[in-house]
């Protein structure tokens, strides 16, 4: 089936070369699943993988978390700008964390990138980028909310081979497994990752040998054209001018805030541009962010305004610019702490959210949890006495939208398809037991759709000196309603001791210690609303004051509904709402 260079280019055959590149992402993906070797990959799905041209351009991406998104791309440019297509050979694998270039988040965030070659000629890359559970550092899980420089969080891979034409750098092994915690998962995942890239190297050279490389590289640029097509066709739609926000990040960690961030959001004809000049300066504590995160953060916010349906490639992104001011907190630079970037990163995003909602709303909701809500809880296992470390992030309730009620119990928008850790591999592998995990209902986010349940899961240890160290941002700064919705709830985790006593609740903390039957408590935060609550339903909200999401106070407070104490049957109405629904007579006639 190989063709020829002079033969006429089969445009069904371009369509199914194109469509084998994405199935092919989607292999890569469930390769490294199928072998890594820590929770926060198989379980979590804390990774990316993907291929990209000759020139770093993203061709396919199978995704987990929805944060990588456009990180594989800065990995790959970064290759070629230090090897150069000469200094690359057939067997090299790179190995990548440098948060500020590269497409750097954190350095537990380890990308791997691999060159492939069909006879004798560059043609593509394999590339993909995981969770490590530990790289290193002062604390255990190599992240923590009090770093205050780069230097703290772990070892730095500044773009270096791994493997040097196929001859592994066993130097570089040894140092990775001399300076990690637990060298068994880093080395294992490591491991894991290389057979993700081979497995999209060998289906690559595969594809070439079937259809030709002049058809395969047709495809490429088939893919990528056609991505942008799609997206200008959406862009074209949008409503076109200038649209602006201001926000604050809690604190930076150290406790120095609140932290201003903006965005001014043009769109015209032919662009969509994001300029965040202006915010906060680069901070002493470690939610600082890289330009790379910062443009992954605003790709994913980008293809839900346009096509979110559409498959990931760089073509999608060729309208999109990203502006920010050098050592600021949404692009800091070297050697500032990095270990929590997700806390500024994710506002990148919800900035734009927030900015365009009230003119897209069929495509955006009311704000939601945001953070990650992400944990690190270490100690000693009670019957095998090994240490164990969890490393994962909380779920949250989602915003109300235009005709929706806001979804309970999801991860954050950097998190996308990802889990935690089930409650019964928690409790087999680890020192802890989960006292509790169900829905926060505490009638947050009011509005005539309401903001979707956070969550609250709770972790009792079960042996002593263990700790814990989370970051929970929107602490302070709650989950946005619009169009008359009500704000959601904060994010916060307490302790409660085994005596009674209760610290907290906390938005950050680090290396909190916990003792036999010591809990943590981890409390994620209901979504905004959206609308007029007094708009909502009478039946919708005695439904909701029966499932428990809101209390017959709130129903009455919140709603203007009156309900009986004992059947909640719906008794009448306060003369708020009443004197409201007249005035909307009134109006509609």
């Amino acid at each position: 089936m190989s063709q020829t260079v002079n033969e006429p280019i089969d445009t069904f055959a371009l369509d199914i070369v194109k469509d084998s590149l994405i199935a092919i992402g989607e292999e890569m993906f469930y390769a490294l699943a199928r072998t890594s070797m820590s929770p926060i990959i198989y379980e979590v799905l804390d990774y990316a993988s993907g291929l990209t041209d000759v020139k770093g351009q993203l061709l396919t991406q199978g995704n987990g978390a929805t944060g990588f998104i456009g990180l594989l791309t800065f990995m790959v440019k970064e290759t070629i700008a230090k090897f150069g297509p000469e200094g690359l050979k057939p067997g090299d694998i790179i190995i990548i964390n440098d948060p500020y270039v590269g497409g750097g988040s954190h350095l537990s965030d380890v990308g791997l990138v691999l060159p492939i070659f069909y006879q004798g000629e560059l043609v593509a890359f394999s590339a993909n980028k995981a969770h490590w559970t530990e790289v290193g550092g002062k604390d255990p899980g190599s992240w923590t909310t009090d770093s205050t420089e780069i230097f703290q969080e772990g070892l730095q891979f500044p773009c270096v081979k791994i493997y040097d034409e196929g001859r592994l750098n066993q130097a570089l092994v040894d140092i990775i497994a001399a300076n990690v915690r637990f060298p068994d998962l880093s080395l294992g995942d490591m491991w894991a990752q290389i057979a993700g890239l081979r497995t999209g190297e060998r289906r690559f050279i595969e594809l070439c040998d079937k259809y030709g490389k002049e058809m395969v590289m047709a495809s490429i640029d088939r893919l990528l054209d056609n991505g942008e097509k799609m997206t200008r066709k959406q862009l074209a739609q949008l409503p076109k001018g200038t649209y602006e926000v201001v926000d604050y990040i809690d604190d930076d960690g150290l406790g120095n805030g609140p932290l201003k961030v903006q965005v001014k959001v043009t769109i015209t004809d032919e662009k969509f541009i994001c300029d965040f000049r202006g915010s906060h300066p680069q901070v002493l504590g470690p939610v600082n962010c890289s330009y790379a995160a910062l443009v992954s953060a605003v790709r994913i916010v980008f293809m839900a305004i346009t096509n979110p349906s559409q498959d990931v490639n760089d073509g999608i992104f060729r309208p999109l610019e990203v502006i920010s001011d050098q050592g600021s907190i949404f692009s800091c630079q070297r050697p500032a702490a990095v270990s929590t970037y997700w806390e500024t990163m994710l506002y990148g995003a919800d900035l734009i959210w927030q900015a365009l909602a009230p003119v897209l709303p069929h495509r955006l909701t009311a704000g939601h949890l945001l953070s990650v809500c992400g944990l690190v809880l270490s100690g000693t296992h009670p019957d095998t006495r090994d240490p164990f470390l969890i490393v994962e992030p909380t779920a949250g309730g989602w915003g109300a939208g235009q005709g929706k009620d806001g979804e309970a119990g999801q991860f954050c928008l950097g998190d996308g398809e990802t889990f935690n850790v089930p409650v019964e591999v928690a409790e087999t592998s680890y020192g802890v037991m989960v006292d509790e995990y169900s829905f926060r209902a505490d009638g947050a986010g009011a509005g005539e759709y309401r903001g979707g349940s956070g969550c609250i899961r709770a972790y009792r240890a079960l042996t002593d000196n263990q700790f814990i160290t989370a970051t929970f941002g929107r602490h302070k700064y709650l989950p946005w309603g619009f169009n008359g919705g009500k704000a959601g709830s904060e994010n916060s985790f307490s302790i409660i001791k085994a005596g009674g006593e209760k610290a907290g609740p906390f938005g950050k903390y680090a290396r909190f210690p916990l003792h036999k039957n010591d809990v943590a408590r981890l409390v994620t935060a209901t979504g905004g609303g959206y609308g007029d609550p007094f708009q909502r339903p009478a039946e919708k909200v005695a439904l909701d004051v029966k499932n428990e999401f809101i209390t017959l106070e709130q129903a009455k407070e919140d709603y203007g509904v009156l309900l009986h104490p004992e059947t909640l049957e719906i008794e009448g109405f306060t003369e708020e709402r009443q004197q409201k629904e007249k005035n909307r007579g009134n109006c509609n006639h």
